[in-house]
């Protein structure tokens, strides 16, 4: 597992710092001359349907059926679909990764995500202002002063305790080098070092990763089935 895998799977962004293995340090050097700048807006986008769909694949049957699912449009994400369970679905882009993440304009990332209340109104303005910045015609860097200047002023809200999101879909697309990865749930904490959570060492269930830029840590819990339940046979660690 590797820094980009990580932080494309939180979105901000998730997304998203773990070094495990560097010897994937010239594949990252080649993914960011493959995605120099943004794509045409047309990749980014879906047929509506087809991202409703996408969208709740990240959760579970019981939770999807009934959540709120936004879709992304030419001004941004707008919702498709109303919930009356707290729980928002949506498909992140790439741009949710961290600044120097090489897939940062990948124009095939599509990271399904169904987020709890409290993640919702917390962590997701996140990924919508990044995406506004985006459409507006920002650059990486300008994206994080934006995303910054927002927490500063305090125009995007703290982070709220269980703040948390699944992401099980079988259909996302993360980075060019692992794919869906594994059925995971996740949860985002403030900033704090992944070692006071006992994480990211050979025989500990759980990851997690800083986003210094987003001020939050990514706690990253793989667990055993995708939401159609089907189970994940490279669930080895």
């Amino acid at each position: 597992m590797q820094s980009n895998t990580l932080r494309a799977i939180a979105g901000i962004s998730v997304g998203l710092a773990l070094v495990l293995c560097a010897a994937r340090a010239a594949d990252a050097q080649d993914l960011k001359t493959a995605y120099p700048s943004m794509a045409p807006l047309e990749q980014y986008l879906m047929e509506s349907n087809a991202e409703i769909a996408l969208a709740r694949s990240a959760a579970p049957k019981s939770i999807a059926p009934n959540a709120e699912v936004l879709v992304l449009a030419r001004n941004g994400y707008e919702t498709a679909v109303k919930g009356t369970n707290g729980f928002v679905c949506i498909v992140e882009r790439a741009w949710t990764v961290g600044l120097d993440e090489p897939d940062f304009w990948n124009p095939k990332v599509r990271a399904p995500m169904c987020l709890n209340a409290a993640s919702a109104r917390s962590y997701l303005p996140l990924t919508i202002r990044k995406t506004e910045l985006v459409l507006a015609g920002r650059s990486r860097a300008q994206v994080v002063e934006g995303i910054q200047a927002g927490l500063e002023k305090k125009e995007l809200p703290a982070l709220e305790p269980g703040a948390m999101c699944y992401m099980l879909s079988k259909q996302g697309y993360l980075n060019d080098r692992d794919g869906h990865w594994h059925p995971h749930v996740m949860f985002y904490v403030p900033l704090t070092e992944p070692s006071s959570l006992g994480a990211n060492t050979e025989d500990s269930p759980i990851f997690a990763a800083r986003d210094v830029e987003d001020r939050l840590t990514v706690v990253f819990i793989p667990v055993a089935q995708w939401s159609d339940g089907t189970s994940d046979s490279a669930h080895q660690h």
